[in-house]
């Protein structure tokens, strides 16, 4: 599944065109690496995503091409939730 499409199924992002802006801004890691909004993502990967001052890191435990709202949050696991300093 395309990146901007997970975002966006797993509501981790609202609207996939803010995914699609916000991985090709460099703001989304796979596995360690700056990933575009057609990157392919799998079950097992690890997404770093950075908003404003939060940085968040997730792994992908299922795909689906459609959720419901409540069953969303299931389709990842919160590994890490960090903020930034001000003064980075």
């Amino acid at each position: 599944m395309r990146l901007d499409k997970f975002l966006k199924v797993s509501r981790l992002i609202k609207r996939r065109t803010m995914a699609k802006e916000v991985s090709d801004q460099g703001r989304i890691l796979v596995n360690g690496i700056a990933a575009k909004a057609s990157t392919n993502v799998k079950v097992g990967d690890e997404l770093t995503v950075r908003f404003g001052q939060r940085v968040v890191t997730v792994k992908i435990d299922r795909i689906q091409e459609t959720t419901r709202k409540e069953e969303a949050a299931e389709m990842y696991t919160v590994v890490k939730e960090e903020r930034l300093s001000e003064t980075e």
